[in-house]
């Protein structure tokens, strides 16, 4: 559930000022689920002697209750740009202290200005990757289904009933977002993806996923990742990283899926997934060695080069594969770039009707 919470937190605070030692020689961060390289915890024990537990989660509204219950549990926690926005006005973050990064230093400025718009002064995050929202489809399998005419650039290939209906049998998977999926809907329909106007998710929005629910095998954002690579579904609206992944699991493991993704040409969601502390955090200096860790441009290349999501660190792109800095779903070029758009902030009465109709739709009611 998104809401606005005012919370009360200098206890916290208090808290996070116990020493390092007092904790322990160990740091927990809470990251996305398939969001980092094999390698990149165990060199950072290795390098520090700090032990981390990691865990992982696959939606924003799950890190969000956590953090809006005043007692995280975590030292590090990796939030979406727009609820990230929503979290520093109830107070759940606390300020990085800048000197403590040294290598804050290799963050593309452009970027960091787009970061601001959601972190006034880009206070409390760091950019650790970012990506798109956009289409993932089985290639021989959508042709199939549609002809060498599959409009396979386009939202219409999920939006529009004609389209969708014919691809039901081979699987269709959607992210369970309902702040990406209302935006890109929004988006299609030619009004503001940031809408402020219940009627454009109760009514327009509504009706559009009304009109394909039928059609939607499960709504989930992580299982498709899988079932893309497996062949067990043919069209995924998911995110630009998660299904370059799927892609080179079906390659590696010889599934004979041809996995590939696509930026809607009527215009895609940029987002950050953002590095910070909680204000309950116990080892702060821990975490900020984690983060500093992570801006290191050889680190972050590592993990590009796994997950196949964009950094924002300008130092690291000579460090990547061509294979990947040329890749146009991790790293859009400039044409493609123009057509993107980032979210803004919710209020939190527009978060209750998209949750509302949100449920509506998922569940048929």
């Amino acid at each position: 559930m998104k809401f606005r919470f005012q919370l009360v937190i200098p206890c916290l605070l208090l808290l996070a000022a116990c020493t390092e030692e007092s904790a322990g020689p160990e740091l927990r961060v809470y990251n996305w689920s398939d969001y980092i390289a094999p390698t990149t915890v165990a060199r950072f024990e290795e390098e520090t002697g700090i032990r981390v537990i990691y865990d992982v989660f696959d939606s924003n509204e799950v890190l969000e209750a956590k953090l809006l219950s005043g007692a995280s549990g975590y030292d590090i926690v990796v939030p979406t740009s727009d609820f990230m926005g929503r979290q520093i006005i109830a107070g759940v973050f606390q300020p990085l202290d800048l000197e403590r990064l040294p290598n804050y230093r290799h963050l593309d400025p452009d970027l960091m200005r787009l970061v601001a718009t959601f972190d006034p002064g880009n206070r409390y995050g760091v950019p650790y990757l970012w990506g798109t929202t956009g289409i993932g489809y089985n290639v021989g399998k959508v042709q199939a289904a549609l002809g060498d005419d599959a409009p396979i650039d386009s939202l219409d290939l999920l939006f529009k009933p004609e389209f969708a209906s014919k691809l039901a049998d081979c699987g269709i998977g959607v992210l369970d977002s309902p702040s990406e999926i209302f935006s890109a809907v929004l988006n299609y329909l030619g009004l503001d993806p940031d809408s402020q106007s219940a009627e454009d998710y109760e009514l327009s929005a509504r009706e559009l996923l009304d009109g394909i629910r039928p059609y939607i095998r499960y709504f989930h954002s992580s299982q498709y990742i899988n079932d893309l690579a497996n062949g067990d579904i043919c069209l995924a609206f998911g995110w630009s990283g998660d299904v370059l992944q799927a892609r080179d699991r079906a390659r590696e493991a010889n599934t004979g899926a041809d996995i590939a993704f696509a930026i809607p040409r009527e215009g895609a969601l940029m987002w950050f997934d953002m590095l910070a502390i909680p204000a309950d955090a116990k080892r702060v200096g821990y975490a900020h060695r984690f983060i500093d860790f992570l801006l290191r441009p050889d680190v972050i290349a590592e993990v590009t080069g796994h997950v196949k999501y964009a950094n924002a660190n300008v130092t690291a792109t000579a460090l990547l594969p061509e294979s990947i800095s040329s890749d146009p779903g991790v790293y859009p070029p400039p044409e493609v770039r123009e057509r993107l758009y980032t979210d803004k902030v919710t209020p939190p009465k527009i978060d209750r009707v998209m949750t509302r109709v949100w449920t509506a739709v998922k569940t048929g009611r």
